[in-house]
This record gives structure tokens, sequence and C-alpha cells, in this order.
């Protein structure tokens, strides 16, 4: 049976480890293009990661890594630019890495504080939580951030490209040695 849970009410989370399964989790990302007037939506693909739940959630930690050539948003020529040097430069940097040590809980519920590298630039961000559900098998939680790409050095195409991006992720994991 499913158990609804969030930081708040961590008792129902199993201290451990767990193994993000990246055909089961997603990074989806919602953008503007050609002078914000049109949407834009695509993903990423997680290469790997891990969720360390402690004993006092404060302390727990979250390390994913993304494939930078994973991003695809339904058009292949863009697609290929993204991944390129002017962007990702996935070739160069095949990662994008998020780390974090640490949850805060507040009144609204919780945040992950931590640090995003992409194409070898870091600077802080925060993972909104939604519910964390959990059942024998796996966790699943769900998150919401917003990246300014030009944070990161990807400042190409100015007027054609969305400086930011909204990113919702739906992590699922799995207790290590399942």
């Amino acid at each position: 049976m499913m158990k609804n849970a969030d930081f708040r009410h961590r008792r129902e989370v199993s201290p451990g480890v767990y193994r993000i399964d990246p055909d089961a989790t997603t990074i989806r990302f919602t953008t503007r293009a050609v002078f914000g007037l049109l949407p834009v939506r695509g993903s990423f693909t997680v290469d790997h990661g891990r969720i360390l739940v402690t004993d006092d959630v404060g302390d727990s930690a979250v390390d994913v890594v993304i494939r930078a050539a994973g991003f695809e948003s339904g058009n292949p020529r863009r697609d290929e630019h993204v991944r390129s040097p002017d962007y990702l430069d996935a070739a160069v940097h095949p990662g994008i890495v998020f780390s974090a040590h640490g949850v805060e809980r507040s009144a609204e519920g919780a945040e992950v504080r931590g640090s995003l590298t992409v194409r070898g630039v870091t600077r802080p961000t925060v993972l909104t939580l939604g519910p964390v559900v959990t059942d024998d098998r796996c966790l699943r939680v769900r998150a919401t951030t917003s990246v300014d790409r030009y944070a990161f050095g990807l400042t190409r195409a100015k007027g054609m490209t969305g400086r930011h991006l909204g990113i919702t992720l739906e992590v699922v994991a799995f207790p290590t040695g399942t």
C-alpha cells in the first residue's frame, strides 16, 4: 500500500541509500523561444544518481548526473544546436551535475539546496519538493526549480532561445540492494 508523505512527516520514508532509476525518472523543462512568443517543452535524461535519506532528514543528500546529450525538445535541429559548443557542449561536458547536502523544512514544505554544474560552471540551485511517496519497493518525489541559463554562461541566441527554464523532476529511486 502506498503511503503519502512529505519531509515534515518523514517517519514514513525509511533512512537509507536510494539509487535513482534513470528509466523511470523524468526531467522536463519549459521555456519560450522566438523572442518569447513560442512555448518550448522538452526533457533531459538522467545518467545516474542517488538519494541518501538520514534519520535527521536535514542531513539527507542528493547527487545526480544528467546527460547533456540527452536534451530533447522535439526539434532535431534545435536539439543538436543546444548539444553543440554554442550551448551545452555535450562532447566536452557530458554531465550536468546536481549535488545537495541537506533538506530545509518550512511551513510551505521542503527545499533541497545544492549546486548545479552546467558546462563547468557551478551555481547554487534550490529544488522545491512536492510530496514524497514511498512503498516497500521505492521512493518517488516530485521537485521543481527554475534555471537561468545566462548564469551558466549560456548566452547565445538571446532572442531566439528562452533565458529561463522551468524544470520539473519526477524521481523514482530504489533502495540499494534491490
